[in-house]
């Protein structure tokens, strides 16, 4: 259907029109009215297919199928599911700071960073609905080149180093998926005799035990570097520190998600017997990130760094229960993803709105704040409680449901886990006592501006969300669930 074409190239033409209205100087502000006019007809795209959505038999949404290059098997074939859906929905929610942030921080080339900015959401939409592994692949590469631009034009300090780190990683581990890509058509045409990308018809392919483990290898791995799973996490650091604003939101918030997301759609359900076999190095894995990544947001006074670490930290919650076996596991997973994506999202947002005003991130230089910026810091505080698993939250949902399903399989694992969650508990409230509590660091923070009403209005939603999907997560828990392959879409 056209809807789902109109997901990628709704953002495609708003960011065209975007650096033509900067390039043309129509109006101050101009690239900034055109981001925000697309996002809102996307929201408004979104609103459509949900409610269509609600009435569609079956468990595919939508579908869009149209030849590319028909000689190699390759179409232009999308599919929406639940999953797929709620994953859109939290891309198109966190897109709004990062406009609203994008006409506060970005006054040089403008158009160019709203382009760029709307570019790497085509690609991410596209990720979420392609069904033919090449489009996939197309896409898993079109969202990643603007956001490198992003962080090597707009980002700070040290961004070149980190802006190589973040390319070298994602497309080193993206060739590894393009080869299980190769290797999993070439299994197919060799059974059946048709060259084909489709999903559908792949997820069918009778393979060896061995080469259906190394080709899920190279799956995981693609996935493992974005999700991140330690140790493939060391770009993830230095690229949220360096990125500008909005790219470190985009990167936390819905970057990171589509690699929970491949690894449910390409590892879980192709390769179900592979999947169970890497099982427990998965879980070993998650945890593993759950308790280095928190140690290491404690040892550190850089805030968008403490936020990078805990990020791993979280992330390692939705390894483990992807591969926990169960559904419930597979539930929190999701919850675990999206609470996290607005949870930490947000705070990236504030740490960022805090080095603008104080042209600083290290938390040694900051105290006393919530005297002075009261509204700031009390969503510090609220988005704070929430990645640290505050009950009556979304996050505190994805990690309990996550600890029930891992304790079913391994009670000393989720007991190592559920450490974790102490951790978070401490380098969480570290980080409020030094930023907001205590007595005022300089006088000059005395001068600084506090959230206006259109900062408090973004965020306020994000928190309205976060209660909702802590007080009723199951609506959500039912939409996101995948569907298996073997539930063709027509």
């Amino acid at each position: 259907m056209i809807a789902l074409a109109a997901l990628v190239l709704l953002p495609l033409a708003g960011g065209l029109l975007a650096w033509l209205a900067d390039r043309r100087g129509t109006a101050p502000h101009a690239a900034w009215f055109v981001s925000i006019g697309t996002i809102i007809l996307l929201t408004a795209l979104l609103a459509v297919i949900t409610w269509g959505g609600l009435r569609t038999q079956g468990p595919w949404l939508l579908h869009l199928s149209l030849p590319w290059v028909p000689a190699l098997g390759i179409a232009l074939r999308c599919d929406l599911d639940g999953l797929g859906l709620t994953l859109l929905w939290l891309t198109a929610v966190l897109t709004y700071p990062c406009v609203v942030m994008a006409a506060r921080d970005v006054r040089d080339k403008a158009g160019l960073f709203h382009l760029l900015l709307l570019l790497a959401i085509a690609g991410v939409n596209g990720v979420f609905i392609a069904t033919d592994l090449f489009l996939f692949f197309f896409f898993w590469e079109l969202m990643l080149v603007p956001l490198y631009i992003l962080v090597t034009l707009w980002g700070h300090e040290d961004r070149a180093r980190a802006a190589i780190k973040f390319f070298l990683f994602t497309q080193g581990s993206g060739l590894l998926m393009l080869l299980s890509i190769l290797g999993l058509v070439i299994a197919h045409f060799r059974q059946s005799g048709v060259l084909t990308f489709d999903y559908f018809a792949l997820a069918g392919t009778a393979l060896p035990p061995r080469l259906s483990l190394l080709l899920a290898l190279g799956f995981f791995a693609a996935f493992a570097v974005k999700l991140p799973v330690v140790p493939l996490h060391v770009w993830l650091p230095d690229t949220h520190t360096q990125a500008p604003t909005a790219g470190s939101v985009l990167l936390a918030g819905v970057l990171l998600k589509t690699g929970g997301y491949g690894l449910i759609r390409f590892v879980l359900l192709l390769f179900p017997a592979a999947s169970a076999q890497l099982a427990p190095v998965a879980m070993a894995l998650g945890v593993a990130g759950i308790l280095y990544g928190a140690v290491l947001a404690l040892a550190q006074d850089d805030m968008k760094r403490l936020i990078a670490y805990s990020s791993v930290s979280h992330m390692g919650f939705v390894l483990l229960g992807l591969f926990s076996g169960s559904a419930l596991g597979l539930q929190g997973a999701v919850v675990q993803m999206l609470a996290h994506g607005l949870s930490t999202g947000a705070l990236f947002a504030i740490a960022g709105a805090l080095q603008d005003r104080l042209h600083t991130r290290d938390l040694r230089s900051m105290g006393g704040l919530w005297a002075v910026i009261p509204q700031l810091s009390a969503m510090g505080l609220v988005f704070t409680v929430a990645s640290l698993g505050l009950p009556g939250l979304g996050n505190f949902v994805g990690e309990f449901l996550v600890l029930l399903a891992t304790w079913r399989v391994s009670p000393l694992l989720a007991g190592l886990a559920a450490a974790g969650l102490v951790l978070s508990a401490l380098y969480g409230l570290t980080m409020l006592g030094r930023a907001f509590m205590g007595p005022l660091a300089t006088q000059e923070a005395r001068r600084i501006d506090d959230f206006g009403p259109r900062d408090m209005a973004v965020l306020g939603g994000a928190v309205i969300l976060l209660i909702a999907l802590g007080l009723y997560p199951q609506p959500v828990a039912d939409t996101a669930r995948p569907v298996a392959p073997a539930a063709h879409a027509s």
